[in-house]
Parts: C-alpha cells; sequence; structure tokens
C-alpha cells in the first residue's frame, strides 16, 4: 500500500512502522507548503518512519512546471533535511548519502519491484541501478580540484584544475608556477628584493594524494596539499613542507624522536556595514570571554564549521567566545606536527569559507583592530618516542614535572625564540598582539600555566598530578606559514638537545619588565636576531632563508610607511 503526506500522516505512521507493505511518499507536502513547512514536514516524517519506508514523487500534472518545481524543492528540502541531521550527529554522511538513494530511487525500485525483467522499466532500473557510475562520471566532467599551498608570507594560495585534467595528467606530474611565488610579500603580488627569487624559471605543484579530500561547503569540489618540487620527485629547496619534514627526520635520526602538535585557533567573525558609501567590518557580537550568549548567536555557524573540519578527519577539541569583541576560538586535537601544520590549512579554510557562506569575514590577522585584542594560532607541543609522551616526566620526583629532554628542547626553543618569531610573528602587526598583560607573551620566560608566558608549561585535565605533558607557544600566529614556523621551533629544540641547554626556572608571576628581557617589540628587531642566528639557516636551507628574510624587510618597509595598510589584513589572513 502506498500512502501520502498529508494533514493524516501521524496517523498512516502508526500503520507504516506496523505493516511492511505500506511505503509513505511525501509528493503531496512538495511544493505545495512554505519552505519552512516544507523542511519541517520531512524532518517530522523521518522521526517517524523509517528511511527505507519513505518515498517522493513530484505529484506534478497538468503543466510541466509543477513536475520541474516538485524535482527541484524535493532535493533542496531533503538536502536541508539530511544536512542539519549530518550536523546534529544523528547521521554520517556516508548514512546520509544512502538514505537519499533510498529515498529518490531504491524504495521506489523494491516497492514497485523494478527490474531488468520488466521490458517497460528495464531501462529505468538500469539507470539507478548505475547510479554511482554514471554519477561519478558526470561529476568528474564538471568538478574541480583546488591545490592548496601556503607561501612564505603565509597566504593560502590555490591553483584550480578540472578533476578530469587532475586525475589524468595533473596528479602525476603537477602543475607549474613561477619560482618568486616563495618571495611573494602580504601586500602585493611581487617578489620581495633580494629574495633570489623572479619571475625566471618555473617550479612544480606536486599534490600530496594523502591530503585529497571532498570539500564539504562547495559541491563537487576537491581540494589536496601539494609539495613544491622542482620536477617530479625532485623537491624544491624553498618548499614548506619539505623544509618540516627534513627537520623533523634529522630529530628522528638522531634523538629517536618526534614532536607532536596541537593548534588553538583565535579569530574574529566581521560583518559588513555602509556608512557615507565606504564598507566598514563591524563585529558579529559584542559579548565576552566564553559568553554563552556569543556562543549562542554563532552555534548554527559553528555546527556547520565543527561538521566540515570532522568530515575532513581533522579532530575539534573545543570551541569558545574569545575576550575580544567577535572573536572565536576552535582548539584542534594534536597529532603528528606535519599533519598539524595540513590540518591547520585546512580548518583555516573551512572557517573562511563558512562564515562567506553566512556573509561574515573570518579574519585570523594578528591584530585587525588596534584597540581591541589580537588573534593567535597557540600550538601545544610535546615529544614523542615508541609511542609514549617523553616530554612528561616519568614520575613526580622530576623537577617541574618534565623529562630531562623535554627541559633541554624546550630550553633550546626559549634560547632561539626572538628569532624563532620572524617564522611564527611573521608581519609587522604580528607585534601589535605581542603586548605585555595580553596573554600572548611579551618577555624571554617560560612558565608553569602562566598565561602571560611566551611559554607555557601545560597540564590539561587528565595528566597526573605534578606532571606536564606539553609546553604551549602563544607567539604563533594566524598569518604564519605553519610548516616553516614549526620547522623553526623543532630547529631549536635539537640545538637545546645537542648541546643539553638548561632549562632556566620558570616564572610563575605576571612577568617583571625589570628582571626579565623583552621580546622583540617589532619584526625589525626580530628580523635583527634572525640575522645573528646561523642555526636555523643550517637547519632551514640557506636559499630559503635568505628568501624569508628579504620577505620580511619588504614587509617592514611597507608597514612603516603606510601606517593603515595593515587594515586590509582581514582580506589576506
Amino acid at each position: 500500500m502506498l500512502v501520502s503526506l498529508n494533514m493524516y500522516f501521524r496517523f498512516k505512521f502508526r500503520y507504516n512502522n506496523l505493516v511492511l507493505q505500506i511505503y509513505l511518499d511525501f509528493g503531496l507536502a512538495i511544493p505545495k507548503l512554505s519552505v519552512h513547512g516544507m523542511i519541517s514536514s520531512v524532518k517530522e516524517l523521518l522521526e517517524l518512519a523509517p528511511i527505507n519506508k519513505v518515498m517522493f514523487s513530484t505529484d506534478g500534472y497538468a503543466f510541466p512546471e509543477t513536475f520541474y518545481l516538485g524535482a527541484k524543492w524535493s532535493r533542496e528540502v531533503v538536502f536541508a533535511v539530511l544536512r542539519d541531521a549530518c550536523i546534529d550527529g544523528d547521521l554520517s554522511i556516508p548514512e546520509a548519502v544512502e538514505a537519499a538513494k533510498d529515498i529518490f530511487a531504491r524504495n521506489a525500485i523494491r516497492f514497485y519491484k523494478i527490474s531488468p525483467t520488466n521490458s517497460l522499466a528495464s531501462s529505468e532500473y538500469n539507470v539507478v541501478s548505475k547510479l554511482n557510475t554514471s554519477s561519478s562520471s558526470l561529476e568528474s566532467d564538471s568538478s574541480l580540484v583546488r591545490i592548496i599551498f601556503v607561501d612564505g608570507s603565509g597566504q593560502h594560495r590555490c591553483r584550480v584544475v578540472p578533476k578530469k585534467r587532475f586525475d589524468d595528467a595533473v596528479s602525476k606530474n603537477g602543475v607549474g608556477l613561477a619560482r618568486c611565488i616563495m618571495s611573494m610579500v602580504s601586500f602585493m603580488d611581487a617578489p620581495a628584493e633580494g629574495s633570489g627569487l623572479t619571475a625566471v624559471g618555473e617550479i612544480r605543484l606536486m599534490p600530496d594524494l594523502s591530503t585529497k579530500l571532498r570539500i564539504p561547503w562547495s559541491e563537487h569540489e576537491e581540494m589536496v596539499l601539494c609539495d613544491m618540487q622542482i620536477k617530479a620527485g625532485t623537491a624544491w629547496e624553498y618548499c614548506p613542507r619539505e623544509a618540516l619534514r627534513r627537520v623533523s627526520k634529522i630529530l628522528k635520526d638522531e634523538f629517536n624522536l618526534e614532536m607532536k602538535a596541537g593548534f588553538e585557533n583565535e579569530f574574529y567573525l566581521l560583518k559588513s556595514i555602509t556608512r557615507e558609501g565606504n564598507e566598514e567590518w563591524l563585529p558579529f557580537d559584542s559579548s565576552h570571554y566564553c559568553s554563552s550568549s556569543a556562543f549562542d548567536a554563532a552555534s548554527q555557524i559553528f555546527r556547520e564549521i565543527s561538521a566540515a573540519i570532522h568530515s575532513l578527519g581533522i579532530s575539534v577539541e573545543q570551541l569558545h567566545a574569545e575576550a575580544g569583541n567577535g572573536q572565536f576560538e576552535i582548539a584542534l586535537g594534536y597529532t603528528t606536527c606535519n599533519k598539524a601544520a595540513d590540518n591547520l590549512i585546512y580548518a583555516r579554510e573551512a572557517v573562511r569559507a563558512i562564515a562567506r557562506k553566512h556573509g561574515l569575514l573570518a579574519t585570523f590577522a594578528p591584530k585587525y583592530k588596534l584597540d581591541d585584542l589580537g588573534s593567535g594560532s597557540h600550538v601545544h607541543l610535546s615529544l614523542w618516542q615508541n609511542g609514549k609522551n617523553v616530554f612528561m616526566a616519568k614520575d613526580e620526583s622530576s623537577k617541574h614535572g618534565i623529562s630531562t629532554t623535554g627541559k633541554e628542547f624546550m630550553a633550546g626553543v626559549l634560547h632561539h625564540l626572538p628569532s624563532i618569531l620572524a617564522f611564527v610573528a611573521p608581519i609587522p602587526n604580528s607585534y601589535d598582539r605581542l603586548q605585555p598583560n595580553t596573554w600572548s607573551g611579551a618577555y624571554l620566560c617560560w612558565g608553569n600555566d602562566n598565561k602571560e608566558a611566551p611559554l607555557r608549561a601545560a597540564s590539561p585535565p587528565g595528566t597526573p598530578d605534578g606532571l606536564v605533558s606539553n609546553f604551549e607557544m602563544k607567539s604563533f600566529d594566524g598569518s604564519a606559514n605553519p610548516h616553516l614556523g614549526l620547522a623553526a621551533i623543532i630547529a631549536a629544540g635539537i640545538d637545546g638537545l645537542r648541546r643539553h641547554l638548561p632549562l632556566p626556572e620558570p616564572v610563575d608571576t605576571i612577568p617583571n619588565p625589570e628582571k626579565l628581557q623583552r621580546l622583540p617589540t617589532s619584526l625589525s628587531e626580530s628580523l635583527e636576531a634572525l640575522h645573528k642566528d646561523d642555526l636555523l639557516k643550517e637547519f632551514i636551507g640557506e636559499n630559503l632563508m635568505v628568501a624569508i628574510k628579504a620577505v620580511r624587510k619588504a614587509e617592514i618597509d611597507h608597514y612603516s610607511n603606510n601606517k593603515d595598510a595593515y587594515k586590509k589584513l582581514i582580506h589576506i589572513y
């Protein structure tokens, strides 16, 4: 028996669940009701009836437009309902795909007993039974693949190719790109003077197929991270991902250690207004730190962001409103440092894209507004050996709860921190954020759970009493290339391990400027420290270091001569 969705549908559901031969067709609800009415009706239908008993017909008659509207709105409504079910955690994405196939095809095939032996319906059956193959072929013709990379100034960039071309050629041979890409600056698309990189010569962007994923916020698109190579299989010395791999290998080969990382991403949500013919960007909200009302106002956005990031295989550990007006934070799960850097790129892409779909601008700029708080990408770091966290001491008898290995590694990072800032706080605007009493770390020190220290020994819930599981670097911000930033940190840590550097006593009070060295107050000071630090050149590579220094010098010159230029950073980071 086939019943339709009308005012008596609750009564019919009772029988639908009791009698195997009864199926439900919601054709009368679409497109007869309002959009809200269609969505709410189908949602309630799927609450009460099993998916394998729900069907749809356009219920079109007389005019061709009725068939068209039924087909169009049914797809949009079912998509909206299944999307919300995925966001709420009721269905996984694969389950939602199967549900759509049941509703629009397979249930009807079962009910009407359509089979190849029925000559009248065999062609229809074949089309449905080959749905995956056919849709895959059509999708391949219309789909696009974004080949994503991050340059020396921390900007996300991409080349886009049709999926068919990607599968046939690009996946094996890459795409060409001018060599000067790694010397581009944040304020214009031009190479920095003195970088050693010009418009002469090309490299290859080689897709890392292990990172290829479907984009959850853009239908029929995929994205993949890439390595920069001279030719297929030959690494380019300027490639940021290769630099991190190279330094990680030294840590592994010399000390049998692996660094793991987890990023906390702070960003602002801004809304556009027009005032006297000029566009202005204002905070989405003006509530306080961890405000429940601020999160409630943005909850739909964050449900979509969380679902999108989760579908990319990235763990979201926590979300909350931050202290700035319209500022929020998403903490990602920790993993190997190479994977953590990749995950950070994809998470930033998700946040910006989904905010844009809601008419908002998400910016990770370090200090988008000088009279409000800045945004960081704090990173938590730990050392692992044979599957065990060896940053943490074995027992409470160890001073500060940190192992000898952990202390030496952390001492190296602390020792080189002024020059590391040129990698993790890479634009002049970064230093507007790194100020005292802003929980960003302005003085050269470390502390136990001291949020005013740039390096904070952390003992999250679940850590045994008296022990420390990781340390947090608060200086890292959203304008940094994550692979280069982590590479610089590991290089400094290796120096600490090689020289057995001692870790000074912690500062567990508000830092006293009369007793502690101030960290660089500008990119100029950090660049000066980098010029004096030969160690990072050894690990990062001499030519890449030349390019990075040239980019930083160009940033300093431009922003010092154009005081309001920082206001454009919200569109870049």
